[in-house]
């Protein structure tokens, strides 16, 4: 990527010679030339919410500023760019979503997530930090930004502008107002599980902001929870277990049962804890940020349960899908099955026949399939 300060080398985590997706876009580099042209002084406290492969901090290195990211993937993407940049240990501070955010902001540029929700929340965690003098600049596709998304700045920061658009991005600038009186931060959110969904009907759902479907049940996940296999698998893994309601519905239906919940995503992973917590739980269970299951044994796991997703932020792809699988094979025991629910239209029955030599239609709607692949070696 070239910036006003040079050209930097930058690559999604992780690395794929074959994946054609680039680790920054447009409004990445819009919002650089921005801080360049304008002569933004970028002194004090540098705080960067979203920014998807550590393109903004890798180019802002020499400011020292904070990360803030939501996502495994891509604080391990900034890790990997900012050693290939030369830049020293510990001058980017990396913390999470789920972190305290820094007390004080001077600067503060945010890379507009896809999730409304969890932008209000940051926003809304972010906001006592700012003062009168706090630069806010937003940044994203025209795609990504909506009159929703300048009324939340407006709301929850202070009056609100956009730029002309350029390489169909666009910038959103916001003026701090100290005396605006901001609306309660409404997330974590918890609702109760309608009937008709084994063992967790009735049972609470705790979701922190930027989790899929937060405020219900999604469809695909109602319909895996009718068609869960039963007792006895031993050690399991809800693997993008998301608010860990399947992990959660498998732990109450066998209490011998070792649950591992497993997201790339810390905002999941709590809210797969909190959601545990809430219903009381016996036995035992881990949680785990992490690469899929990277950091899981080889052979060490008897039954795997995925609702895989479909995108990378804006884009289509099957590449989270396939990993997810291969990594399932791997950290199965022989005899061990991965079961996988999914949109009929993404043909997953074809990968797992390639990469397991089998694949059994458990369950079928006109929507949703379930599938069982088992490890035979």
């Amino acid at each position: 990527m070239t910036t006003p300060w040079g050209e930097v080398g930058l690559t999604r985590f992780p690395e794929d010679s074959r994946d054609r997706l680039r680790a920054w876009d447009a409004s990445d580099a819009y919002l650089l030339r921005h801080l360049a042209e304008e002569k933004v002084p970028l002194s004090g406290t540098v705080v960067v919410v979203g920014d998807r492969w550590g393109a903004l901090v890798t180019a802002l290195a020499a400011h020292r500023p904070v990360q803030i990211t939501d996502s495994f993937l891509s604080q391990q993407a900034t890790r990997a760019n900012l050693a290939r940049a030369g830049v020293e240990p510990g001058a980017v501070r990396l913390l999470t979503t789920q972190d305290p955010p820094p007390e004080r902001v001077d600067v503060l540029l945010v890379r507009v997530p896809k999730s409304l929700a969890l932008l209000e929340d940051q926003l809304l965690r972010l906001a006592p930090g700012l003062h009168a003098g706090t630069v806010v600049v937003g940044t994203g596709m025209v795609k990504e930004i909506h009159t929703s998304t300048l009324e939340l700045f407006e709301r929850t920061i202070g009056p609100t502008r956009t730029s002309l658009a350029r390489q169909k991005a666009r910038l959103i600038f916001c003026t701090p107002d100290p005396a605006l009186e901001r609306p309660a931060n409404p997330w974590p959110y918890s609702y109760a599980l309608p009937d008709g969904v084994g063992a967790v009907s009735g049972r609470t759902v705790v979701n922190h902001a930027g989790v899929f479907c937060a405020d219900r049940l999604d469809i695909g996940t109602r319909f895996f929870l009718q068609h869960l296999p039963g007792p006895g698998a031993g050690r399991v893994v809800d693997l993008g277990c998301g608010n860990g309601v399947v992990g959660t519905a498998v732990a109450l239906a066998d209490p011998a049962a070792e649950v591992q919940f497993v997201d790339e995503s810390f905002q999941a992973v709590a809210s797969a804890e909190a959601t545990y917590k809430a219903n009381g739980v016996p036995g035992h269970a881990e949680f785990r940020v992490g690469d899929g299951l990277a950091g899981v044994a080889p052979g060490s796991v008897d039954l795997v349960l995925n609702n895989p997703p479909f995108h990378s932020h804006q884009a289509t792809t099957d590449s989270t899908a396939w990993r997810m699988f291969t990594g399932a094979k791997r950290a199965l025991r022989a005899g061990g099955e991965l079961w996988v629910v999914g949109n009929r239209h993404l043909g997953y029955h074809v990968k797992l026949k390639r990469l397991f030599g089998n694949a059994e239609l458990v369950a079928s709607d006109p929507k949703f399939v379930v599938l069982r692949a088992v490890r035979k070696s």
